[in-house]
């Protein structure tokens, strides 16, 4: 069996959009079959003047019901470089527990891979779903950008084309 379907599933949160065009608002990812999701931010690099962050969400129901932060963010790891081509290393990053990820401001000359895990454990009772969104990045920010899920940890494990949508 493939490890899709067996240990991860994935979903697109945000498609890649040039992220001057303002916030983006990331599609909601069911935690309910397994044991966390990690994100995944992919930008190029752009000109000056962007600074994206990330939102970590939670949410009630798979569109409407309610939304809260989702304040348990105390890690996440980074490669950025003119070119990313392979030969770098994560960066770990430490904060306060929050749903905020900054991922700082380099000008736009680096291309950048962020991840961002969470834990289905954390999420509130009575909350299912969680959602990614990135802050506006300025008009001047000439850069491409998205976000996939990985979810993991499979708790119904299935054939590819037999796994249940993370809707």
């Amino acid at each position: 069996m493939e490890a899709l379907g067996r240990l991860f599933n994935v979903a697109k949160v945000i498609s890649p959009v040039d992220l001057a065009s303002g916030a983006q608002t990331g599609t909601r990812v069911h935690l309910k079959d397994c044991q966390g999701v990690a994100f995944i931010y992919v930008a190029d690099a752009g000109t000056a003047g962007e600074d994206v962050d990330l939102d970590v969400q939670q949410h009630t129901a798979s569109s409407g019901g309610t939304t809260a932060d989702l304040d348990v963010v105390t890690r996440w790891f980074s490669k950025r470089e003119t070119t990313l081509d392979n030969d770098e290393q994560w960066t770990k990053h430490t904060q306060t527990a929050a749903s905020e990820v900054d991922l700082g401001d380099d000008e736009g000359e680096n291309e950048v891979i962020a991840v961002v895990e969470v834990s289905a454990k954390s999420l509130t009772d009575g909350y299912e779903w969680v959602s990614v969104n990135t802050t506006d990045a300025g008009a001047t920010a000439g850069k491409l950008g998205c976000v996939i899920a990985i979810t993991y940890d499979l708790t119904d494990q299935r054939s590819p084309e037999l796994l249940a949508d993370l809707l």
